[in-house]
This record gives C-alpha cells, structure tokens and sequence, in this order.
C-alpha cells in the first residue's frame, strides 16, 4: 500500500509529537494495573518472580517508572521532522 501525501503528512506529524513528548518528559509512571500486567506478561527469571508473586498477589508491587533515553526523543523529532518534508514535497494528489 502506497502512502498518498496527507498519509504521510499525518505520520509525521504523529512521530514528531511523540518525539516532542519524549523530549519533554524525563520519566513515566505506571499505574498499579499496567504495572502488574508487565510483571506478568515479561518473562523474568524464578528467583525474581517466586519473589514477586507475593506482591502481586497483595497489590504492594510499587508503580513501574520508565525513563527514556536522552536520544531518543531527539531521533523521533529529526525522523518526523524529515517525514513531514517528504509529505511536503510529494505531488498533490487529486
């Protein structure tokens, strides 16, 4: 399937406020409910999840923080930067 020029306009624009966000946010906090799906749907190692079942089963497992690299925020900003170019310069569609 081929990508027409608002397609590829909306794309970017997407990955280039995802990028924005990325590189506005130092670090992201789950809440209890995604945190207790990631700890069940990662495989982990025994030692690791015979400790955790307890917790999961009592609710105390703390909330999951993710940080994202510095980098990556920028690499998204430059890839939709770049896309949203593209769509700018493909031919109108009519």
């Amino acid at each position: 399937m081929k990508l027409n020029r608002h397609q590829t306009l909306t794309v970017g624009l997407v990955i280039l406020a995802i990028g924005l966000q990325l590189h506005w946010v130092d670090s992201l906090v789950l809440t209890k409910e995604s945190t207790r799906l990631l700890a069940q749907s990662v495989p982990q190692r025994p030692v690791q999840s015979a400790l955790r079942e307890p917790l999961l089963a009592t609710n105390l497992v703390p909330n999951h923080v993710i940080t994202p690299p510095e980098w990556l925020g920028w690499a998204l900003m430059s890839a939709g930067a770049v896309t949203v170019l593209q769509s700018l310069a493909m031919k109108p569609d009519c």
